[in-house]
Formats: C-alpha cells, structure tokens, sequence
C-alpha cells in the first residue's frame, strides 16, 4: 500500500511534468506563430516588391524573364519553411516522447519495487509463480524496448529522408530556374 507522503510526491509529480508540458507546448505555438509571422512580412514585402516590378515591365519577353526570377526563390523559401516547420513539430514532439519514456520508466520502476515486495510477502510454494511472472514482465519490458528503439530508429530515418527531399528539391528548383533563363 502506497502511503500518503507517497501518493502526494506522486501527485506533485504529475503536475510538474503536466506544467512542463505545456509549457513546451506553448513553447512550439509560440514558435510557430513567429515562423508564420517572418514568412508573412516576408511574403507582403515580396509582393510588392514584385508588384513594382512587373508594373515596370515594357514586354512579353521581359515579364517572363522576370517570371523565370520568381519562381527560384518561391521554392526555396517554400522549402525552408517546411524545414522550420519541420524542425518545430519534431523538436516539440522529441519534447513530448521524452517526458513520456521518463514517466513509463519511473512507473516501471515502482511496479517492480511492488512486484519484489509483493513477491517477498508471498506465501511459501508459491515461488515458481512469482518467478514466472517476474520473466513475463521482464520479456514485456525488453518488448517495449525494443519497440521504442526501432520507432527511434524509423523517426531519425524519416527525419533523414525529409531532409534529403527538401534538399533534392530546392536544387532541382535552382537547376529549373537556371535552365528558363
């Protein structure tokens, strides 16, 4: 039985990672706010820039000479933005899963702090249950690690394989844009 002192470090605990947590949440929102607000101004700015620009131009060779210009750089910028993006979702949901693992771990710990206690107040001949039932929950704790080490391994993979993607398109933008010029 849990005392009070227990369940009360225990509830506190709780709180703190629940504060914790959103405090990361609100953490990422904010970042996410800024990132659209940068790309907003930016995007008003380039607008009118392009606006004067095309307001300037005297024929149809000219207009698409400054069309071929535009488009570089829409593609990057596109690029870069769902990089920033990229990086504030995975960089809040790193924070999330960590403070998730930190909490299963500990409440594994306490089950089998209770396990080794129940176990030690068990009545005699009933050693080979308890024993079985330590190896179960020992091959279910290396099971869910084993799980957690590949869903790891497949988020670094995917983060690689979006990384390279952006790269492979802002170049193929480049390499288009030059070829229109």
């Amino acid at each position: 039985m849990l005392t009070p002192e227990q369940v009360l470090a225990s509830q506190k605990a709780n709180l703190e990672t629940l504060f914790g947590l959103t405090a990361k949440a609100f953490e990422g929102v904010e970042k996410l706010v800024d990132l659209n607000m940068t790309a907003s101004k930016a995007a008003l700015i380039e607008v009118a820039d392009n606006s004067k620009a095309a307001m300037s131009v005297k024929d149809a060779q000219e207009l698409l000479a400054l069309q071929a210009t535009l488009f570089q750089p829409l593609a990057e910028k596109t690029a870069s933005y769902s990089r920033h993006l990229y990086e504030i979702a995975t960089t809040t949901s790193t924070e999330f899963g960590k403070a998730f693992e930190a909490q299963a771990t500990d409440m594994q710990k306490k089950f089998m702090t209770a396990v080794d206690t129940a176990s030690k107040n068990a009545p005699a001949g009933s050693e080979s249950a308890v024993a079985a039932f330590k190896t179960a929950l020992s091959a279910g704790n290396n099971a869910l690690e084993s799980v957690q080490k590949a869903v790891k391994q497949a988020s670094d993979m995917a983060q690689a394989n979006f990384h390279a993607v952006a790269d492979t398109a802002t170049q193929a933008a480049k390499t288009a844009s030059r070829a229109k010029r």
